[in-house]
């Protein structure tokens, strides 16, 4: 039977507009273009994880925001089969696909080929974190938080997850913003209810 579970947002990390966000509090703010902008706070935040600087824009968004989601976290607590990651953007991987057609007016760049899904964040958050649960990553026009809301929610409500990476990762060119959240099935300092109020909230944090 499938049974409405309690389900809590645990943390919330933004990138957006310069600046980045856990649990709603500003951590760091730089100038720079996209790409500028990510690696200085890569190297801000002291991630160690040389294949980052390989990656293309739209996964260091997704990467860095996880890292930064997840840190002091207990999420490998949980089975990793039973932990997930959902995202959405309305660009799908545009940035990276521009930037490879590119190329193959000379040489295309098979570096950049493997970047042109934007299903690729999701995988490089699993290998990072050994991440093995459910997974998806959805095209929309707007961040549908109704629809994610939901679609996470019938993963725990069919016990698939206990824990899920779920939000928005949208970058084209130097216009960016990432919203992550950690949802799990038990409470935990600072938690709330994971409904659509509470995502909506934590998306306008910086206001974009």
């Amino acid at each position: 039977m499938n049974l409405s579970k309690e389900k809590y947002i645990t943390s919330t990390c933004i990138i957006s507009q310069q600046a980045i966000y856990k649990n709603d509090t500003l951590l760091y703010q730089n100038t720079g273009t996209a790409s500028e902008f990510l690696v200085a706070a890569y190297r801000h935040f002291e991630v160690q994880y040389p294949k980052f600087f390989k990656m293309d824009n739209l996964c260091k968004a997704g990467f860095l925001a996880a890292e930064i989601l997840l840190k002091d976290t207990s999420v490998t607590n949980y089975p990793l089969p039973e932990v997930g990651v959902v995202l959405a953007n309305s660009n799908s991987s545009l940035d990276t696909d521009i930037k490879y057609f590119e190329t193959t007016k000379d040489f295309a760049s098979p570096a950049l080929f493997v970047y042109t899904l934007p299903n690729i964040v999701i995988g490089e958050i699993c290998i990072r974190h050994h991440l093995k649960g459910e997974n998806a990553f959805f095209i929309t026009e707007t961040f549908d938080i109704p629809f994610i809301q939901q679609y996470v929610s019938n993963l725990f409500n069919n016990n698939i997850l206990q824990a899920c990476i779920c939000g928005w990762v949208e970058l084209l060119k130097d216009e960016y913003k990432t919203v992550l959240f950690l949802v799990e099935n038990i409470a935990a300092e600072p938690a709330l209810p994971f409904t659509n109020e509470n995502i909506y909230k934590t998306y306008k944090v910086d206001n974009g």
